[in-house]
């Protein structure tokens, strides 16, 4: 896949678009096959386009930005919430209590939510116990 900056020479929206190949591009253009989704007019061509190089620096200030990191967190706290008003803590008992649940078809009013291993998950897992991991920290506020 390849994404194209593209510029309508009527209107002069600018838009992007995804292609299979350079060569598809190409193709839907000689087909006439490519308009403007204001104008509706067939001059759309390729603009020149800046590469997206990431580099370090970058990366950090973007994924450790403070506002970034307030979003996550606020979302975490967001799942915490919900999985503790809708989900049944059963600590470090969890594999067992899946293991209950799944082969002896026990009925819960709620699911259940605790603390399990890494290997404890795989094993989980290749027994065809589905589960999911999700981040949890203290709530403590700095």
């Amino acid at each position: 896949m390849i994404k194209y900056q593209l510029i309508c020479k009527d209107c002069n929206l600018v838009f992007d678009s995804w292609f299979a190949s350079s060569k598809e591009f190409e193709k839907l253009k000689k087909r006439k096959l490519l308009n403007c989704h204001k104008c509706d007019s067939l001059q759309v061509e390729k603009s020149l386009m800046k590469p997206n190089v990431l580099n370090r620096d970058k990366i950090q200030k973007e994924f450790l930005s403070k506002e970034n990191n307030f979003s996550i967190k606020k979302t975490i706290k967001e799942y915490k919430t919900f999985i503790k008003k809708n989900f049944d803590y059963v600590g470090s008992n969890f594999a067992y209590e899946a293991r209950s649940i799944h082969y002896d078809k026990r009925k819960r009013n709620k699911g259940i939510f605790g603390k399990a291993s890494k290997k404890d998950i795989i094993e989980l897992k290749e027994e065809g116990i589905e589960t999911q991991t999700v981040p949890w920290f203290d709530d403590k506020s700095n």
